[in-house]
């Protein structure tokens, strides 16, 4: 499925990231199931992110695009613009997705487009649409993250 293309940030976040010992790209990857799913993030700021992803190896029976699929490429984009809203002080949990599928997808890829409904101090909306290579919209959907405090000892704060 490709080789995972390097996530461009602009390089006041990375230094942020950097002071307190982060390799930001590695943190806002795909993750496995990203990675396993062929997802790729070549954009990414707290205002936009964008990422691909295969149809093929991400279908279901009748050969179309899953919309599961589509729910692991939204939630990936929406909980990445999330995450670098927060900041280094914040993780970003996912406590509501709601997917609508418009059409389906038989090949090519997908590009999916998240950008900002609603940045808090506690939590963080994101619309993502996703549209196939004729540009025609295959999904819209909406994820809220719940914007926690960091343990600086390597974990989400007890709250």
């Amino acid at each position: 499925m490709g080789e995972q293309q390097q996530v461009q940030f602009p390089q006041e976040v990375i230094d942020e990231y950097a002071a307190l010992g982060v390799d930001l790209p590695a943190l806002f990857s795909a993750g496995h199931l990203g990675r396993r799913m062929g997802v790729q993030i070549v954009e990414a700021s707290a205002d936009r992110v964008v990422g691909t992803m295969p149809v093929e190896g991400n279908t279901q029976p009748y050969g179309l695009l899953h919309g599961g699929a589509s729910a692991v490429l939204a939630e990936t984009l929406g909980s990445v613009g999330s995450m670098l809203h927060g900041g280094a002080s914040k993780i970003a949990v996912g406590v509501d997705l709601n997917c609508t599928h418009h059409r389906g997808a038989r090949s090519g890829l997908v590009t999916g487009v998240a950008t900002p409904v609603h940045r808090g101090r506690s939590t963080a909306t994101y619309e993502i649409v996703i549209s196939d290579e004729q540009d025609r919209r295959v999904c819209t959907a909406r994820l809220t993250c719940l914007l926690r405090d960091v343990d600086l000892g390597g974990g989400a704060a007890a709250g």
